[in-house]
C-alpha cells in the first residue's frame, strides 16, 4: 500500500486545512491505488505539514471535472483554466479527514531527499 506525497503551494495549503479547498487538481492521475496523501508545504516552508485520505477519484474533460468541483475547489476558474489549458483530461483529487500535523515532518522522514515536482509514491511504514 502506497501514499501519494504531493508538492502544494502555501496558498493552496492553507486552503486545503480551511475547508475551502476540498479537491487537489493534477494532470495525470497516479497509477498506484493510494487511499492518503501527504501534504508538503513549497517554500518557504518546505517540509510535510499534513494529511488527508482520498475519497473520491474525478477524471474527465477538464469542463465537466470543473462543473462537478467548483464549488469547493479552492481555486479559481481563470487559474483552473490556465493549468489545464490545452488538456483533455483532468484529474481532481476529492480530500476527506485532513490533518494538519502538529510539528511539520522532514522529506528524510519519508525516505525522501527532494520535493516531487508533481507527486511521489512513499511506502506505509
Amino acid at each position: 500500500m502506497y501514499r501519494m506525497l504531493l508538492s502544494i503551494n502555501p496558498e493552496f495549503v492553507k486552503e486545503i486545512f480551511s475547508g475551502r479547498k476540498r479537491y487537489e487538481f493534477r494532470k495525470i492521475k497516479c497509477k498506484e491505488d493510494v487511499q492518503m496523501m501527504l501534504i508538503y508545504e513549497t517554500s518557504p516552508i518546505m517540509q510535510v505539514v499534513g494529511q488527508a485520505r482520498i475519497e473520491d477519484v474525478i477524471m474527465g474533460h477538464p469542463k465537466e471535472v470543473w462543473k462537478k468541483t467548483s464549488s469547493h475547489a479552492g481555486i479559481s476558474k481563470h487559474f483552473f483554466d490556465l493549468y489545464f489549458q490545452g488538456r483533455k483530461k483532468a484529474v481532481a483529487y476529492k480530500l476527506a479527514d485532513v490533518q494538519k500535523f502538529d510539528r511539520p515532518l522532514p522529506l528524510s522522514h519519508f525516505g525522501i531527499d527532494h520535493a516531487p515536482q508533481s507527486f511521489q509514491y512513499v511506502a506505509e511504514s
